[in-house]
């Protein structure tokens, strides 16, 4: 006993975001007992459990201790023991075991680590952001309904992998469910969430430094998951030799700390610690709102409220008649009505999809068609939502109908004096603005799907919940807790500081919805009070048959709303009347025989239609029909294309890339290469023209494909800024891949005066990346790569500064010609484009066609940037033309905000002239990340809307997949048509 004392154990607690390590080390520094477990937010239980399990089995020894972990610091003050920062832990587990390592990459429950060990000591954590992490993964085995383990076997059989977003598990969702619904294959999409958390930690966390050595890695994913090891392993291209995962990896920081335990002093026996910890008061810094309800009596009256708000109900087994279906293929869930000829609800569906549409629509179909009555006709059917196209295809449904009509119409029947409707689905947040019973104004969620109905799922599954049994725990909760109103990621970490505080789950459950309904008024809304909504407000979607959401929702606006009783089946009961008003008396739906034989299978595939190379799913079904998605034209859908006007978004990429073949000089000088990127798409022109009249043979690097992204990934400094500018780094390396002598890339604070502005700055990122660019290029130093400043506007400044450049090359009196004929060159090219504007315009009005001006920044003609938007755009019948064809017809309107970036500046002159247009509207294209986006939506929107027009917006990121925006457009489209069809019948009821 007394020799125990001398040399006590060691014990090391790492006390993670979702579970609990420790490891007991004998005198000689051998583990003599290792566990893993997780805590399910009980942190403080489940150590003190596994103390106690520790001291049955070792009762009388002395010990020293130490605690480390994400979740370990609250519980290490509280109890006076010792806490040792998690990145030392590791780092001193590494040095005793592994001194060989370069680089240590840790990824757990909520957190991922980088740490650097040779070329300078450096160590990197995620934020406050989850993504890319266990919990990422967790949440997508959830949104799959498998379990992480079958993740792990499904990514082992994949084909292909798709470009999936990690920054956290709301966008992830984005990108995953419109594959799913499009009949993707699960093993791909699970080999694609592997690879999006391996991208999230080199793009994320190494931010430009070279992943490369010995790699070390650690934490529990990383111990268990075969498949996520090898998107690492053959994404940093290490082999056997240099990957290194230690059998206990999920426990290795548990072993630092246990390391770091055997230099202290104070000892204890595993019962004091128990003690201690089980004895530990916390402190709350909680902030409460008050009950939702302060008593059953007044719950009662708000049920009875809405419950008045109802269809009346028929049975599909007895009812002899026609009748109409609706299908809601929504985001994750599948919903599914039958009316008869008076609108009776024969029939009702509402369910999880669980990533599988039709199978799910298929199989319900099986089972209303079984018990349906035979004297009951089903003259009409009509689907809706993201999987609306793979439906029609399979099951033959009648017709098509757009998300916001289809609820659009649903509201209507219940109110028909609706002036706003909110819809809160699960992955989507739309709210309509009405104005003479037709959509004025549209507003969905943006790339997060924070405050929408997985949002609360995803706390409910992660606390132990069913869905409905959480979200009645909130109603009588006596503190409501104020989780703000962040994303789901971020709030996780506020929930479990509640937990830690003494917050209830019923609290948090009441907190969770007050954060959706401030999420969605004051985040997508954007209202700045809550009269602007209306008077006469419907509400529906799943996520308001939750009555505290409701209850939230009516509190915060200050007034009484429509819940119809079916609001979670609006969409389904919008598409059903739809289906009444077009039949025709007959359906082409499959019959109960058709329905039983039905198959289908899916495989992936790439379209060589044109240099796009879009990433197809091709589902074959048993009748010899099939259905491909992932086209952005009619070309990758197999069906011969129609007569579709010419596109400017295309006319302008070709003309730019068709430069690098003209003027080409015999003997070059020397070869000098040109960037496809930023604001070389507005200005190539100019530098062709000046090199080339130089003398110089100019390259143009390749053009953009996702593979260009990934050439320089490993260069990109920083996760949050814009697609553009990340793909720059791919292009810098294609250039220096293609051997030209050296790079010409200058830094310009301003870009060139078009006047009626207040300044005419770039954007930081367009100014300035070229300096970026050279600090974090290994490959690029002051002879291949030349940046200097230059102001355009200042022409004699220009030559002085090139003239030193090229003083080899050339005299400063052929700098100066030169210049000339470049500026010439791009005078010439924004005629062409204005002719070409013209053009279009000319004939989309002979055709009778509505036309778009799809507004961005020049490089957003860059394909692999817009994802192909333009041409769907087109094959939806729509005439494409771009800001700055139509920004000189007008003058720049009364703003609210200082004019001084050009690009922007182009834009507030296009949305007002398009003001001007009975045919046009502005579509405006966003890179996810652009601060100055911020201030230029707020405006663009004013402008449009002041003059009577719709504003959509559409985010774009280096994910390719356009269901979302497909709908959105299809929306456009559909209120257009309605204002319209109501222009042409005002003179006959005036």
């Amino acid at each position: 006993m007394l020799e125990t004392q001398k040399i006590p154990y060691a014990l090391g607690i790492d006390v993670g975001s979702t579970t609990v390590k420790t490891v007991l080390l004998t005198e000689m520094g051998e583990v003599l007992s290792s566990s893993y477990e997780r805590h399910f937010s009980k942190v403080r239980e489940t150590v003190c459990t596994k103390l106690a399990s520790l001291a049955q089995e070792y009762p009388d020894i002395q010990l020293r201790v130490s605690i480390t972990g994400s979740a370990g610091l609250g519980l290490a003050q509280a109890a006076g023991l010792p806490f040792v920062q998690e990145v030392h832990a590791a780092f001193l587990a590494v040095k005793r075991r592994y001194p060989e390592a370069d680089v240590v990459i840790e990824l757990g429950g909520e957190d991922a680590k980088i740490i650097f060990l040779t070329g300078g000591v450096e160590q990197r954590m995620n934020g406050s952001c989850a993504g890319g992490t266990g919990a990422f993964i967790d949440q997508m085995a959830t949104l799959l309904d498998v379990s992480v383990d079958q993740l792990d076997k499904m990514a082992q059989a994949a084909e292909k992998v798709y470009p999936i977003a990690s920054r956290c598990g709301v966008f992830a969702k984005s990108d995953i469910q419109p594959l799913l619904n499009q009949g993707a294959r699960r093993e791909d999409i699970a080999a694609s969430i592997f690879q999006a958390v391996v991208d999230q930690t080199v793009s994320g966390l190494a931010q430009g430094r070279r992943i490369a050595g010995n790699v070390l890695f650690l934490g529990g994913p990383l111990s268990f998951l075969q498949g996520l090891r090898n998107a690492f392993t053959r994404t940093l291209e290490l082999d056997e030799k240099h990957a290194l995962f230690p059998e206990d990896g999920r426990t290795f920081v548990a072993y630092g700390s246990a390391v770091s335990a055997s230099s202290l002093t104070d000892t204890y026996t595993l019962t004091e610690l128990e003690e201690l910890l089980r004895n530990a008061k916390t402190q709350t810094a909680l902030v409460a709102d008050k009950p939702l309800f302060s008593y059953p009596e007044e719950y009662q009256r708000f049920q009875e409220r809405h419950a008045a708000h109802d269809v009346e109900r028929g049975d599909y087994r007895t009812y002899a008649g026609k009748a109409y279906l609706g299908i809601d293929a929504g985001s994750t869930t599948t919903k599914i009505v039958l009316l008869s000829e008076d609108h009776k609800l024969l029939y009702e569906f509402y369910a999880s999809n669980k990533g599988q549409p039709l199978d799910c629509i298929q199989r319900e179909l099986s089972a209303l068609y079984a018990d349906l009555s035979p004297d009951c006709q089903i003259c009409g059917s009509a689907v809706t939502g993201y999987g609306e196209d793979l439906i029609r295809a399979g099951l033959g449904v009648d017709f098509g109908i757009v998300e916001t009509v289809a609820h659009f119409k649903a509201a209507s029947f219940f109110c028909p004096e609706v002036d706003f409707i909110i819809d809160i689905g699960g992955q989507d947040i739309k709210c309509f603005q009405i104005k003479n019973h037709s959509i004025d104004s549209i507003m969905l969620n943006e790339a997060c799907s924070s405050g929408c109905g997985s949002f609360i799922q995803a706390f409910a599954v992660a606390l132990g919940y069913d869905i409905a049994e959480f979200s009645k725990l909130g109603l009588f909760a006596e503190h409501p807790v104020d989780l703000g109103s962040r994303c789901t990621v971020f709030m996780n970490s506020s929930v479990k500081q509640a937990q830690k505080d003494g917050a209830t789950v019923e609290d948090i459950s009441a907190g969770l919805s007050c954060s959706i309904v401030k999420n969605a008024i004051y985040k997508v809304i954007r209202a700045r009070n809550p009269e602007e909504l209306g008077q006469h407000i419907v509400v529906q979607g799943g996520t308001f048959l939750n009555d505290a959401v409701l209850r939230c929702f009516e509190r915060e606006i200050g007034h009484d709303v429509i819940r119809p009783a079916i609001s979670g089946l609006m969409g389904a009961f919008g598409a059903a009347l739809y289906a009444q008003e077009k039949s025709t008396g007959t359906s082409t739906l499959l019959n109960p025989q058709q329905l039983q034989e039905f198959s289908y299978t899916a495989k992936a595939a790439t379209c060589k239609g044109c240099t796009a190379h879009c990433a197809l799913s091709v589902i074959r079904f048993n009748n010899g029909g099939r259905f491909i998605s992932g086209n952005r034209c009619e070309k990758g859908a197999g069906k011969k294309e129609s007569e579709q006007l010419p596109n400017l978004y295309e006319w302008k990429y070709r003309k730019i890339l068709s430069l690098e073949q003209e003027n080409q000089p015999a003997e070059p000088k020397a070869t000098v290469g040109l960037p496809l990127a930023l604001h070389y798409y507005d200005q190539m022109p100019l530098w062709h023209t000046f090199f080339t009249e130089l003398g110089f043979a100019v390259k143009f690097s390749e053009e953009s494909t996702r593979g260009t992204y990934y050439k320089g990934q490993s260069t990109i400094p920083s996760d949050t800024v814009c697609y553009p500018a990340k793909l720059t780094h791919g292009h810098i390396e294609s250039l220096l891949e293609k051997g030209v002598d050296f790079i010409f890339y200058p830094c310009m604070s301003y870009n060139i005066d078009e006047g009626d502005s207040d300044n005419h700055f770039n954007c930081p990122v367009v100014a300035y990346y070229p300096e970026l660019l050279m600090a974090n290029c290994e490959k690029l130093n002051h002879n291949n790569f030349l940046y200097p400043f230059l102001d355009l506007n200042r022409r004699g400044h220009v030559v002085k500064t090139l003239s030193t450049i090229f003083s080899r090359y050339a005299t400063k009196k052929q700098v100066e010609t030169a210049l000339e004929h470049g500026f010439a060159a791009l005078e010439q090219y924004r005629k062409d484009i204005t002719a070409e504007g013209e053009e279009i315009v000319r004939q989309a009005r002979e055709a009778g066609r509505q036309i778009i001006v799809l507004a961005g920044r020049p490089y957003h003609i860059d394909p692999e940037i817009n994802h192909g938007i333009h041409k769907l755009i087109g094959s939806l019948g729509l005439a494409v033309i771009t800001e700055d064809s139509v920004a000189h017809l007008a003058q720049t309107p009364e703003l609210q905000a200082l004019n001084q970036w050009t690009y922007h500046s182009r834009m507030y002159r296009a949305a007002k002239y398009v003001t001007t247009q009975p045919d046009m509207q502005l579509v405006q294209l966003v890179s996810f990340g652009c601060g100055i986006d911020a201030i230029t939506t707020d405006e663009v929107r004013r402008i449009l809307e002041t003059g009577g027009k719709l504003y959509t917006q559409l985010k774009i990121d280096e994910i390719s997949n356009l269901g979302a925006i497909k709908i959105r457009l299809r929306s456009l489209i559909a209120a257009m048509e309605q204002t319209q069809g109501q222009k042409q019948t005002e003179p006959e009821t005036a």
